[in-house]
């Protein structure tokens, strides 16, 4: 391969003297076509350093452009790309390979040194703080990936298999130095050592990154700001980190938002997260998991979908129609102590005692419900959030609020509020609330569910919620079935019939999951890429998988055998049914929070004038 570099000419290294620059060795600084000697000046080079062309200017802030060059600078080892502009630095740029059209300015030191990782390779001990290792970083994961590395950390032939796999990947994505890319801007930072950033990426006055990688492209770059330490983190598209935030064996996946000393070690962030004020140790956040406030410690658990409050923030956990940020326990929550909630949003059951939000694992099997302590009393309303101003809200909010560029979008994240997974519980809990009336009779005044109590009146609504979820699930999933195939078929496979999971943000059957990890284990997946495409390839299936799991379960809920026209113009009956006793009861919600004096008459209007057009999707 011929080299694009040539040798100084003589009269270029006068110029070069002249400008206050120096050199240990002139034969070992070569430039590209287009280099002009007068736009570097008081710069000292050690090494072998390689200079592209400057024969363009950039915009170094709105309006403001400066012709590219190198300015007071010392480097060492050092490819500088086309049309940069690399000034002021203090004390040294060395063994770095900076793109085209960067803008250096005022930063300290770059330096590439031996052993440097990138941030990659690295085992993270994700929702056990004090425990060994379970998430391998690199630049790739996505939180199908990493649930997959903590859930199946146990399992040795499975755990030494994946690791191969990120080993293998790492070593062959390692560059042999710091690499900057083209377009990055890097100012006012005091250290970048041993850290690659990627194109269209923005370094503003952060402390120090060391071991690092920043991935980005044009439409979705990485912005690191004002106070920012970053240690053995990758941060990927879309995303940003600012304001003094301190970030240590860390993963920041894509168009996440990490903002105003926000603290965190050992924990990874999905899709979306926003994270700000507070700390997270050993927490795995999935996608659209927020923390907002300074009282807020995420350690140990497992999110998504999910708002933190804070120990003091009451009316957050309240939120229905107001403008105020949402906090309650949403898709999925795994504690420290190993209570296990992962649901679609507002399913898990809580309860606020002294300001905390409190989990009930015994609840599970209730999901939808609320818990409300009076004295040393908990009352359970089951299923009570599905009739909500705050579930209506968030179920069109979530997928409006993906910020991930389409190219960049490493987390499957799937956002039907009813699906196998949810609504499996949805029949578990209703078959509970009917074996508890059918055990103590109507006429008794409460309900014993394992230490909660249930009012009759809370039985019989949540019987009455769980239902309406059921026949809109039945009949919204006939109807995508007769837009998909033109008729209702039968489904294609059995696959998806049995038990469903979600894995952070995938919902897929168990059977495929655990064919997953069969497969890794047996070798017949062996690259980390092919564990990606797999997932993308369940994904696309998603529907027929659904269709198959839904057959049965229609079947089951109307004791048919098959699902004939008749049977379908019964189920889209009963959904169109409990679909408007659904807009009903959040009518009912909306209007009682305007009552209580909480929102403007307007905000009701506008919220009342949205329901009025759900009926438009009946038909759809």
């Amino acid at each position: 391969m011929i080299s694009r570099y040539r040798a100084l000419t003589e009269s270029e290294i006068d110029v070069l003297e002249a400008n206050g620059c120096r050199a240990e060795d002139w034969a070992t600084v070569t430039v590209a076509e287009g280099f002009d000697a007068r736009r570097v000046l008081r710069t000292d080079f050690y090494g072998t350093v390689e200079i592209g062309a400057m024969t363009e200017s950039l915009e170094v802030s709105k309006g403001f452009v400066k012709h590219s060059g190198i300015v007071n600078a010392t480097l060492r080892n050092v490819r500088v790309g086309d049309n940069c502009l690399v000034e002021s630095v203090g004390n040294y740029i060395n063994n770095y390979t900076i793109g085209d059209g960067c803008h250096i300015s005022n930063v300290c030191t770059m330096e590439t040194t031996e052993g440097a990782t990138y941030g990659e390779g690295n085992v993270i001990a994700v929702l056990n703080e004090v425990g060994e290792g379970n998430v391998m970083l690199y630049g790739g994961l996505g939180s199908q990936m990493a649930a997959l590395m903590v859930k199946y950390a146990s399992d040795k032939p499975f755990r030494d298999a994946i690791r191969r796999m990120v080993h293998e990947e790492v070593r062959r994505t390692r560059c042999d130095r710091g690499t900057i890319g083209n377009r990055v801007k890097i100012v006012n930072t005091r250290e970048v050592t041993n850290t690659v950033v990627a194109d269209d990426c923005e370094i503003d006055g952060a402390a120090r990154l060391s071991d690092c990688t920043l991935l980005g492209s044009r439409l979705s770059g990485v912005y690191i700001g004002t106070g920012v330490i970053c240690e053995n983190t990758i941060v990927s598209d879309g995303s940003s980190v600012i304001n003094s935030v301190k970030l240590q064996d860390c993963f920041v996946g894509e168009a996440c938002q990490i903002a105003n000393g926000f603290t965190a070690s050992q924990s990874v962030f999905f899709a979306n997260c926003y994270m700000s004020n507070g700390e997270a140790c050993a927490a795995f956040c999935g996608p659209f998991s927020a923390s907002h406030h300074k009282s807020s410690l995420l350690i140990g658990g497992q999110f998504s979908f999910y708002n933190a409050g804070s120990a003091t923030n009451f009316s957050n956990h309240a939120y229905k129609m107001g403008p105020m940020h949402y906090g309650i326990l949403e898709r999925g929550t795994k504690t420290a102590s190993g209570a296990y909630v992962l649901m679609p949003a507002h399913i898990g059951t809580f309860s606020v005692c002294f300001g905390k939000l409190m989990y009930h694992p015994d609840t599970r099997c209730l999901p939808f419900s609320y818990l409300i302590a009076y004295g040393d009393i908990m009352y359970l309303s089951p299923g009570r959030n599905i009739t909500t101003v705050g579930l209506y809200r968030d179920i069109r909010k979530w997928p409006k609020r993906d910020m991930r560029p389409v190219e960049a979008q490493r987390s499957i994240v799937n956002f039907d509020w009813l699906s196998p997974f949810s609504v499996g519980e949805i029949m578990q809990g209703k078959q509970i609330l009917e074996r508890l009336r059918e055990a103590s009779g109507d006429k008794v005044s409460t309900y014993n569910f394992h230490e909660y109590v249930i009012n009759a009146s809370s039985l019989r609504k949540g019987i009455k919620y769980y239902d309406i979820a059921l026949r809109i699930y039945m009949g919204a999933v006939l109807k995508r079935v007769r837009k998909r195939y033109g008729a209702i078929d039968l489904p294609p496979s059995q696959v998806g019939e049995g038990e469903w999971a979600d894995l952070a943000g995938m919902l897929l059957p168990v059977s495929e999951e655990q064919r997953v990890v069969a497969q890794i284990k047996d070798g017949t997946i062996d690259s980390v890429q092919d564990v990606t495409a797999e997932f993308g390839r369940i994904h696309s299936q998603y529907r027929d998988y659904q269709w198959a799991w839904t057959y049965r379960m229609i079947c089951d809920y109307y004791h048919i055998s098959d699902i004939g026209e008749q049977e379908a113009a019964r189920i889209h009956a009963d959904y169109v049914e409990a679909r408007r006793a659904w807009i009903a009861e959040i009518r009912k919600d909306a209007v009682k929070e305007y009552e209580m004096g909480d929102v403007e008459r307007e905000v009701l209007d506008n919220f009342l004038s949205q329901l009025d057009r759900e009926k438009e999707f009946e038909e759809e």
